[in-house]
């Protein structure tokens, strides 16, 4: 895919025009399957690497993880790898009613929007500062999925995480102890998951063994930049301003404490709502 073309869909993901799209994405769906949702850079590709090979036995690899674990709108006739014969799907959309079970991985948002600006600007889909684009970020306008603070709080409010069939990690415990994340996952899913299976799939999906697969099998974003980043965590505090930072507690600060995330930004109304479109326009985006 030429870049030009890429740029002009990830322009027309931030437009109307995506509405009818995501809808025709989420047909076809089965009250069995399950969702691994997240906000993009969040760790959803290392998660279903993982979980690939726990629940197939089959190496992880991208054009594999992409087959079986598929993205929400590339589900059809993809062979179910759940006990009920439910499929494990993967989505960066905010939460939506056709969604009747789900892991929702969230990480920091100040994690996130450093990876993001640098995902972003090495495709040439954003040309400008570092500032601006964490104005944008904050305001919910760097991509169609809304902002980090309303697309985690659509999954916290949803009436899965009330019914039980939500499962809410973070990716700063996943990395911190990423044996004990996917036992409780196993549990969630209903899968006995030997902890030998745990061993094996978490030292073939290290960071440098991640890399490696990428360097094998090269995703059209590896044209420019590499699509496996860092996954650092806290990564933020040497890579932001403190002016940036305060610009994300401002809108986000509710729901990073309300997910476990200290910040030093006093909590008002404003963290989970969307600021008006007349303070968050940009026009560095390509």
């Amino acid at each position: 895919m030429s870049s030009t073309l890429q740029q002009l869909r990830h322009y027309v993901s931030r437009t109307k025009v995506r509405v009818p799209v995501i809808w025709a994405r989420h047909r076809g769906l089965d009250a069995a399957d399950v969702f691994l949702g997240s906000y993009p850079r969040s760790g959803n590709t290392w998660l279903r690497f993982l979980l690939l090979e726990i629940l197939t036995g089959k190496s992880a690899e991208f054009r594999r993880t992409n087959d079986l674990l598929p993205d929400v709108g590339a589900h059809k006739g993809v062979t179910p790898v759940l006990p009920n014969s439910g499929r494990l799907l993967k989505t960066h959309e905010s939460y939506r009613p056709e969604y009747k079970k789900a892991i929702y991985l969230v990480r920091d948002a100040r994690d996130v929007v450093s990876s993001e600006y640098a995902f972003q600007t090495s495709r040439g889909w954003f040309d400008g500062s570092l500032d601006e684009y964490v104005q944008s970020f904050a305001c919910g306008q760097v991509s169609g999925y809304g902002s980090w603070q309303n697309h985690v709080s659509s999954w916290l409010d949803s009436p899965l995480a009330s019914n039980g069939n939500l499962l809410l990690l973070r990716f700063e415990d996943m990395r911190r102890d990423t044996a004990a994340a996917l036992s409780k996952i196993g549990g969630f899913l209903g899968v006995e998951i030997k902890a030998g299976d745990i061993e094996r799939a978490i030292e073939s999906n290290s960071l440098e063994n991640m890399r490696e697969k990428e360097k094998k099998n090269p995703q059209r974003v590896s044209q420019k930049g590499r699509f496996v980043g860092s996954g650092s965590v806290e990564g933020w505090r040497s890579k932001l301003s403190e002016a940036q930072v305060q610009t994300i507690e401002k809108y986000a600060a509710g729901t990073l404490l309300r997910v476990g995330y200290p910040c030093q930004e006093p909590v008002s109304t404003g963290s989970r709502t969307e600021p008006s479109p007349s303070r968050c326009e940009f026009a560095n985006f390509q």
